[in-house]
């Protein structure tokens, strides 16, 4: 699809979810659908009707800055979602360009030896490349989330895990909250990297085994968290809430590192410990990269994961 008709539907989806009260416009009793009429985002954008309707049905072929900047203001958009208006005005068509597929995916030694002294300090981490491949991980986020250095590499992605693997929903305390923020998250990227293959190729097969991920792609929501909290419920050691930042590492604006840390002296903070002595996680375990390729195969997508009903 092209970068201006993707662009019309994310206007589409924003206008349909902004509520007229919030955006200054009085309600009404003979409204119909939700959101903003056409007339009215084009009022408040300052621009004509005629325009804003081509442009939402990917009939204008230009969008300058300044349009763009109204519309997003207009939309209450935040700067994830406003960033991503500008992706996709302002790129050339996917069409005429090649359909590239992007080599395996490396870390430095620095990032390998952060991501064993975090082990150390009881802190899960790991690095998310594109397409939330999963690039590295340590000991303790293996034994939190799912073992992805056991899995075929195709299926080391976090997008998959979390719509594709059963396992995840009863995982995460929150899985919708979780899956909603993967599909923005995937959704930020094809909006970045529209000629990605690979990022084609799992968005379909995603779309084609997933009910859920076809909902909320459908949304069209975009987002990039750089900090939240998560809730676990682990088939070893119970309950745990975490926090989490995301920090971009230097050099490659595509893989980012997430730590997890928990509340000092919480029962989360003692729930993570007795995790890293049953995984002999507590050891300095460098942690491993593993090449992510992307092979055209249809996995049985039978994911293992460490289970235990009791400790020794």
């Amino acid at each position: 699809m092209e970068q201006i008709v993707e662009l019309g539907e994310f206007l589409r989806s924003c206008r349909g979810r902004l509520d007229p009260g919030e955006a200054g416009v009085p309600r009404t009793a003979r409204r119909r659908v939700p959101g903003l009429r056409r007339e009215e985002l084009a009022l408040l954008a300052g621009v004509s009707v005629d325009y804003y309707t081509r442009l939402e049905q990917g009939r204008s072929r230009t969008a300058s800055p300044e349009i763009l900047d109204a519309l997003a203001t207009a939309l209450h958009v935040d700067d994830t979602e406003r960033a991503h208006m500008f992706d996709l005005a302002h790129r050339r068509p996917v069409q005429p360009q090649r359909a590239r597929m992007s080599p395996p995916e490396r870390l430095s030694p620095a990032v390998h030896q952060l991501l064993a002294t975090l082990n150390t300090a009881y802190c899960p981490a790991f690095v998310l490349g594109r397409r939330t491949d999963v690039v590295a991980t340590n000991p303790l986020a293996r034994a939190l989330i799912a073992d992805f250095d056991a899995m075929p590499a195709k299926e080391r992605n976090q997008a998959r895990f979390v719509f594709l693997d059963p396992e995840a929903r009863e995982l995460y305390t929150d899985w919708e909250t979780v899956a909603a923020d993967t599909a923005a998250l995937l959704r930020m990227d094809a909006g970045r990297h529209p000629a990605d293959a690979q990022l084609g190729e799992l968005v379909g097969e995603l779309a084609a085994r997933s009910r859920s991920f076809r909902e909320y792609w459908a949304e069209r929501r975009v987002n990039e968290r750089t900090e939240g909290a998560k809730g676990y419920h682990h088939p070893v050691v119970g309950d745990l809430a975490v926090t989490y930042q995301a920090l971009m590492l230097p050099g490659n604006t595509d893989q980012t590192l997430f730590i997890y840390t928990t509340e000092p002296e919480s029962p989360s903070e003692t729930a993570m410990r007795l995790l890293a002595t049953w995984s002999g996680g507590d050891a300095v375990d460098r942690a491993q990269t593993v090449p992510v390729s992307h092979e055209d195969e249809e996995p049985e997508h039978v994911w293992t994961r460490a289970r235990a009903t009791h400790l020794d």
